[in-house]
């Protein structure tokens, strides 16, 4: 019998697409690396019976990166990136999802590929494709052994439909793909790394960890601070204008009347004018005009709107928003939420997706109407050629997910019923006075019919303005002539959805990556959402764009990047040759890159005025070796120390807090060290700022504390202070924390593991002498007062793993950290189980570090 391997974008996809085409007759078991299943059945595939085994990757198989060297930013002029050689890397080692890939492929005949229906999809169907092809029973350019399913939607219908009409790979979409990401890596990552070095070598209070540039993410925030310096260089004009109130001749309110000529900006003339109007007591209606109006249905949704939703009326950034589809999307109760297209196709069945929704708590009774009345056809939209329009494909109840992606459900499902509905009808009525030559006039509504505003009641029309019964030649009493005086207002601050549309129009990222931009300009601090999700540039930000406008303005302007964009589409469609269009891009850009460094000084006058020197910035904290001066600790990411003497800067572990630790110096340059700690329960070290920077041994790492550190005598390294291997992980070795008193703690140097002992004691201290396990036995010594030790001893030697009088002492965590770190988790659950022979027991202590070091 032969085997079809079956790979899917996400483990959850994975599932469901099994379930669905094994009808729930299929088998599971986990994959060999522990973040994917394999899902296997028989069936039926090209007029055979077949074993299918269905399997996911999760996401992007590789991703591309410079060789080695060329990621030291020290030592590689950024320059070189334009030209230097680069490879691709598994996107997350961890996972080796390549050996997991080739593994599973081993002997089967067919590849059918399940991957997201978009260019990014089509990436992974070729990563895939080079990870198993030697694993094939047969080769991949035979025309019948790999295929790919196209489908929109988690459905049976849909999902059995891709099955029976498989397609092949579209290897220019990946092409386009693979252009982009190299583009990218290379002119991001040179802009980055010299502006990054060269800013945050002079100033201390950036607030940023890196000051970086993307073709894309620059332009976006380039239309961010374009809105801030129109309002900043905005100056009001003040206007004036009449308003008039006449008596309503059925009862009720005034009727205050618009001037037709809205407001001048000539004070006098509006003054002449209201001077022949204040003494009059009755004005005529000229005329009487009733239309009826019609507000639009929306068209069917697509990605952009529905982010652009998401922001103006969810109050959701559209990061957030797309994340929560493709969950929805993953779990079947939506079509794919990536997709330009807002036209459904003749043959789509329109009226099945309005019938599921018919037992719905919120929307039941207007879809119930919706079938009595008939449906409508859409409006015409645009068709893509991609994808349907956002769909709902089954029937959700609030209970069934959490609050957000409800919000995003439920919209949708309204969404949809509003594309079949009827228009919303009105009656407009507008009466026109005469004063004295001057023409006013008075505009009601009223609702004829209600039509899609049933489902999307924001959009229904506020309330029913009801106009008088007058007619032509009818005279009014005049209740009020008013003078009235305002001035013009700045705009304000982009929103989010007003940002999306600009970037859509000017073709600055695509509906997948437009949220990726937007979120990266909030992150790295250029700027901040406020109120009605208001995007506000930094000051950096600000300082930012106008620095490359100074120097070269194509920097930040969307037409660079359109145009890029362009070339690249046209490489999709297989209209251009890849290398051609990269090469020329890539030249174009090194050149501005070259031109940029020679003119960074215009840029840098604009961070002399706006930022503080790093001479000028921070508090003292710990004394440099070399000159004995106290150097500036500069709280601003990244945290760092500047030693203004020796015009030398140090960094810093970042995500934590600093301090002196008790004036001691590192005995290899007399630096003063300092303490870093993530708090109680987090993970921390002593220090020496140089050696941090420079490593001074062979076996330890730029950015090692003295937790990894080889020195043979200093009192602070690892021959001092380990106690054993790591419980839990393979590299580590666990250190003792004596800076953590009275919370004293055991910290593994490289994993995240973290063990609580000997609470409130006075002394805790590593022995020379080893117990049975291997382990280094420890000294712990309390106060008569605080002991908790057996018989009210108030000290005792003893193995925090072996030793039964420590055992209720020790307590086992994970570090809390804001990135925790990634580990293999091996036998165990904590110090208790680990003497028991249930995991690989500590070596002594000479086979533990010839084992760290080697």
């Amino acid at each position: 019998m032969r085997t079809a391997l079956m790979v899917a974008e996400k483990p959850s996809l994975a599932a469901s697409l099994a379930k669905i085409l094994s009808n729930g007759k299929n088998s599971t078991r986990k994959g060999s690396n522990g973040a994917c299943s394999i899902h296997e059945w028989v069936g039926y595939f090209r007029g055979d019976n077949v074993k299918f085994k269905m399997t996911s990757v999760c996401g992007h198989v590789m991703t591309l990166d410079f060789i080695g060297k060329y990621n030291n930013w020290d030592k590689v002029d950024p320059a070189e990136l334009f030209t230097c050689p680069t490879e691709k890397k598994e996107a997350t080692p961890k996972l080796k999802m390549q050996s997991f890939l080739h593994h599973e492929a081993k002997g089967c005949d067919y590849l059918v590929l399940w991957l997201d229906c978009d260019k990014e999809g089509e990436n992974i169907c070729f990563e895939v494709m080079n990870a198993v092809k030697s694993a094939l029973s047969r080769p991949l350019h035979v025309h019948d052994v790999v295929w790919r399913a196209k489908f929109s939607a988690i459905t049976d219908r849909d999902i059995k439909a891709a099955m029976e009409n498989l397609v092949k790979p579209n290897e220019n979409e990946a092409r386009s793909v693979d252009a982009r990401q190299e583009l990218d890596l290379r002119i991001g990552c040179a802009f980055t790394r010299f502006q990054t070095k060269f800013f945050q070598g002079k100033y201390g209070d950036l607030d940023a960890s890196l000051i970086s540039y993307g073709p894309c993410q620059t332009p976006t925030l380039g239309f961010c601070v374009e809105r801030h310096d129109a309002i900043q260089t905005f100056k009001p004009e003040p206007f004036w204008y009449i308003q008039i109130k006449v008596e309503n001749p059925q009862g009720g309110d005034d009727l205050t009347l618009q001037w037709n000529r809205g407001y001048l900006f000539d004070r006098e003339v509006t003054s002449a004018l209201y001077s022949e109007m204040r003494e009059l007591s009755f004005v005529e209606v000229t005329s009487v005009v009733a239309k009826e109006k019609a507000k639009q249905r929306p068209q069917a949704l697509n990605t952009v709107e529905l982010m652009r939703v998401g922001s103006s009326y969810l109050d959701m950034g559209p990061h957030h928003t797309m994340l929560l589809a493709e969950k929805l999307y993953t779990q079947g109760y939506i079509s794919y939420p990536r997709t330009e297209t807002t036209h459904y196709p003749e043959s789509f069945n329109l009226l099945a997706v309005v019938k599921q929704q018919q037992n719905s708590s919120e929307v039941g009774k207007e879809v119930a109407n919706i079938l009595a009345n008939g449906i409508n056809r859409p409006r015409t939209g645009h068709d893509a050629g991609d994808h349907p329009p956002i769909t709902p494909m089954k029937l959700a109840h609030r209970h069934e997910m959490d609050n957000d992606m409800y919000r995003i459900y439920s919209y949708i499902v309204r969404h949809f019923l509003a594309t079949v509905e009827r228009d919303c009808k009105y009656l407009s009525t507008t009466v026109t006075f005469n004063v004295n030559g001057e023409s006013f006039t008075y505009t009601g509504k009223t609702l004829l019919e209600m039509g899609y505003t049933v489902v999307m009641p924001q959009h229904a029309i506020s309330k029913n303005e009801i106009v008088p019964d007058l007619k032509r030649g009818d005279k009014v009493r005049v209740k009020l002539v008013k003078l009235c005086e305002g001035q013009t207002s700045p705009p304000g601050y982009l929103t989010e959805s007003e940002l999306i549309t600009l970037m859509e129009k000017h073709g600055i990222g695509t509906d997948a990556s437009i949220p990726v931009h937007i979120n990266n300009i909030c992150q790295r601090n250029y700027v901040s959402v406020s109120s009605g999700r208001r995007l506000v540039p930094t000051n950096l930000g600000i300082v930012l764009v106008h620095g490359y406008q100074k120097i070269d303005p194509e920097l930040v302007l969307p037409t660079m990047r359109s145009a890029v964009e362009e070339q690249l589409n046209l490489i999709a469609h297989g209209k251009v040759d890849f290398n051609e269009i990269l090469d020329h891009t890539l030249v174009v850009f090194h050149m501005k890159f070259l031109y940029f460094v020679q003119h960074i000084s215009n840029m840098d006058q604009l961070f002399e005025v706006s930022f503080s020197t790093l001479a000028n910035t921070g508090k003292a904290l710990s004394r440099c070796g070399k000159c004995r001066r106290y150097m500036k600790y500069i709280q601003a990411k990244p945290s760092r120390l500047h030693c203004s003497h020796c015009d030398e800067t140090y960094s810093l572990p970042q995500n934590g807090n600093v301090r002196i630790y008790k004036e001691l110096k590192c005995p290899l340059d007399e630096f003063e060290m300092i303490y870093f700690s993530t708090g109680v329960k987090g993970k921390s070290f002593p220090l020496c700022p140089y050696c941090y920077n420079n490593p001074p041994f062979r076996e330890m790492k730029k950015g090692s504390g003295c937790n990894q550190c080889v020195h043979p005598t200093c009192a602070h390294s690892i021959f001092k202070n380990s106690l054993s291997e790591c419980i839990q992980c393979e590299e580590g070795l666990l250190i003792l924390d004596p800076p953590a008193a009275p919370k004293w703690k055991l910290v593994c140097n490289k994993c995240d593991v973290i063990i609580h002992l000997f609470e409130n004691a006075q002394k805790v201290s590593i022995e020379e002498t080893n117990c049975h396990c291997g382990a280094q036995q420890v000294k712990v010594e309390y106060k008569e007062d605080k002991t908790k030790l057996p018989k009210d001893a108030t000290e005792m030697v003893g193995c925090v793993f072996c030793s039964p009088e420590f055992l209720p002492l020790v307590d086992k965590h994970k570090a809390i950290a804001s990135k925790p770190a990634n580990f293999a988790r091996k036998g165990g659950k904590g110090a208790r189980s680990k003497h028991k022979g249930k995991a690989r027991p500590p070596k002594d202590k000479m086979a533990q570090l010839a084992a760290y070091f080697v």
